[in-house]
C-alpha cells in the first residue's frame, strides 16, 4: 500500500503541471520581434534581443538610491536575481512594469534577500539617485513592504554604463517626442529578466502582466534547483521555457512519460499486492473432529 500511495502522489505532482499550458500574458508577442511594419523609422530600432547566458557588465559603475557608486557586480553574489530597466520619469509603461513584476514576485512564496534579489537599473542618464529613491520606496509598497528591503535595488548611472548593460541583456531603445515635442521620452519594449548570482542572462519574461508560477519556475532555474520544492521540479521537469514567447508551456511527452512511469510503478505493485500469499497458508489442514 505505501508504494501505491507513492505512486498516486507522483501522479497528482504530474498533473500539477497542466496548468502551465494555460499561462497567459496581456501582451503575446515574439521577444525576438524589433520591428513592424507600419511603425515610424525611429521605432524600428526598439526592440528586445534574448541574449541567454550573456555575462553581464559586472564592473560597470552605477549609482545606488543612496548616491554611492557601485559595481554592478555587488548585487550577484548567491541568489538569482530579477533585472528590469526602465526609466524614473516614465508615465506609461514602465509603471506596469514594475507593478507586474511586483505583483508576480509577491506572490511566488518567495522572499527577497532569501531567494533573490531584485536590480532595477534606469536607461536614463537624467535619472538621479533622489529619483531612485522614490520608484524604490514605491515598488517596496507594491509588494508589500517586505522585511528586507536591502535586497531590492533601484540604481541609476553614466551613458556608458546604461550602453553597457542594456547592450548585453539586447535592451534597444530610443528617444522619442514627449506631448511638448522634447526629446525626453523613450521607446523601449516591456520586459523582465533574469540572471543568475554569477551574472549571466536566464530568462526572459515578456508584457507588463507575469504569471507567478512562470516567474517562481524562473527563479528556481536561475539558482540551479538550489531553491523550490519537489513539486517545483516536478512543474521544471513537465514545462518547457520557450525563448520566442518568454513563458513555461506544458510538454506533452515529458507528462507521458512521467503518467507511464506511474502506471508501470502501480501495475507492479498490483502484481505484487496479487502475489502475496496470504498469512498461514503454508500450514497442513486441521484433523477432522469426531464428536
Amino acid at each position: 500500500m505505501r508504494l501505491l500511495r507513492k505512486a498516486s502522489l507522483l501522479l497528482l505532482l504530474g498533473c500539477t503541471a497542466l496548468p502551465c499550458a494555460w499561462a497567459q500574458y496581456s501582451t503575446d508577442k515574439p521577444l525576438g520581434a524589433v520591428a513592424q511594419s507600419g511603425l515610424p523609422n525611429y521605432l524600428q530600432h526598439a526592440g528586445i534581443d534574448q541574449n541567454l547566458n550573456r555575462a553581464l557588465p559586472l564592473t560597470a559603475p552605477f549609482q545606488d538610491s543612496s548616491g554611492a557608486t557601485v559595481p554592478l557586480g555587488r548585487y550577484f553574489t548567491r541568489r538569482p536575481v530579477m533585472l528590469a530597466l526602465v526609466y524614473y520619469h516614465c508615465g506609461l509603461l514602465c509603471p506596469q512594469v514594475l507593478h507586474g513584476m511586483a505583483d508576480a514576485l509577491r506572490q511566488t512564496g518567495f522572499t527577497p534577500g532569501k531567494d533573490y534579489d531584485v536590480v532595477v537599473v534606469s536607461f536614463d542618464p537624467a535619472d538621479t539617485p533622489a529619483d531612485a529613491v522614490g520608484q524604490k520606496q514605491h515598488f517596496l509598497n507594491m509588494m508589500g513592504n517586505p522585511a528586507d528591503a536591502s535586497a531590492i535595488h533601484f540604481l541609476t548611472g553614466p551613458q556608458a554604463s546604461i550602453d553597457a548593460l542594456a547592450q548585453a541583456v539586447g535592451f534597444h531603445y530610443v528617444r522619442v517626442p514627449g506631448p511638448d515635442g522634447k526629446l525626453d521620452q523613450f521607446a523601449h519594449s516591456s520586459v523582465i529578466m533574469i540572471a543568475t548570482p554569477d551574472g549571466r542572462l536566464s530568462k526572459y519574461l515578456s508584457g507588463i502582466e507575469y504569471q507567478p508560477r512562470d516567474v517562481r519556475l524562473a527563479l528556481i532555474d536561475a539558482s540551479g534547483r538550489k531553491i523550490g520544492t519537489v513539486t517545483d521540479l516536478v512543474l521544471i521537469y513537465c514545462c518547457n521555457y520557450s525563448p520566442t514567447t518568454g513563458k513555461y508551456t506544458v510538454s506533452i511527452l515529458r507528462v507521458m512519460s512521467i503518467a507511464g512511469l506511474v502506471t508501470l510503478f502501480v501495475v507492479i505493485g498490483m502484481i505484487f499486492l496479487l502475489a502475496r500469499k496470504p498469512a498461514g497458508g503454508n500450514h497442513p489442514p486441521s484433523a477432522p473432529v469426531v464428536g
